[in-house]
């Protein structure tokens, strides 16, 4: 008899059965069970896990790691199958999962894409570990205006000097950014005058790869409303997608930040992007930029 196993998978199909199966992690669930269930779609992205493996990396009973698989799966989050392996897409990861890789770049990025910020601005930040340490840098800024979907911003200026503004919508997890209709109608009322968006994988021609069609449609929005927007993105990023299957379309001239190296950066301008590397100096950075327009 085949062995049944298991795979990451993001089928569309189970996003669909979300309404459904979504109440039991979303409402009142132990985040110990909801990091437990994280940490499960990660183990099982790397290669076929049992069952009995399972409990015993998390200590709890099989019929405990069995509910916690039936769940992801109502949810889309992962598959079963029988006999042969599958073709799976990239496990999501969480922001606490992220937030200390490639750190000195994303610090190096941060600064220089702060180097950007008028006094006076309305700034529109993105979810994302790297637009996060981007917050930090600006949180002392009492002559700006933060707007944000970003749960890891939020908490970088809960106790800041800036004026910060929410967009409401539905908290997605794991990534932990506010989407959905009333996120797109708020935005849609604004004109940034600068915007900084996350990536979990670039393209240079394709743009934002994401893992949610939701997720892709809102930041091909927030780059269509600001005056002018940025991508931060870490090297690790520019190697042609995260291995999700949507893509945000960025608008011509839409600048980048990374420590990249040059052949990946010069991808970036060829495909007419207005690339900085996080190396050079604030004062190159700024002269540089494209300035906002009015």
């Amino acid at each position: 008899m085949k062995r049944a196993t298991w795979k990451s998978s993001l089928k569309d199909a189970g996003r669909r059965q979300q309404a459904e199966a979504g109440s039991e992690v979303t409402s009142g669930e132990r985040s110990a069970t909801r990091r437990r269930r994280e940490r499960m779609v990660e183990l099982l992205g790397a290669g076929d896990i049992s069952v009995h493996d399972l409990a015993a990396e998390f200590d709890v009973s099989l019929s405990t790691v069995r509910r916690d698989l039936a769940t992801l799966a109502a949810l889309g989050r992962i598959t079963r199958t029988y006999g042969g392996a599958v073709d799976h897409r990239a496990a999501e990861r969480s922001w606490h999962d992220k937030e200390h890789e490639q750190r000195g770049e994303k610090d190096a990025i941060a600064r220089t894409a702060a180097a950007l910020v008028r006094s006076g601005d309305v700034v529109l930040l993105d979810a994302g570990t790297t637009v996060a340490r981007l917050a930090h840098e600006l949180r002392d800024r009492a002559d700006l205006t933060v707007v944000t979907n970003g749960l890891s911003t939020l908490v970088e200026l809960a106790d800041a000097e800036v004026e910060v503004v929410v967009l409401g919508g539905r908290l997605r997890r794991p990534n932990e950014s506010l989407l959905g209709t009333r996120t797109e109608q708020a935005l849609r009322r604004l004109t940034p005058d600068i915007a900084f968006l996350g990536v979990d994988g670039l393209d240079p021609r394709r743009g934002i790869n994401c893992p949610d069609p939701e997720q892709a449609a809102l930041k091909e929005t927030m780059a269509e409303c600001a005056r002018t927007s940025w991508v931060l993105a870490d090297h690790s990023k520019l190697g042609g997608g995260g291995g999700f299957p949507y893509w945000a379309a960025m608008p011509a001239g839409t600048g980048l930040i990374s420590g990249g190296e040059g052949r990946e950066l010069a991808a970036f301008t060829d495909a007419g992007w207005s690339v900085h590397s996080a190396a050079e100096g604030p004062e190159d950075v700024v002269e540089g930029a494209p300035l906002h327009t009015s």
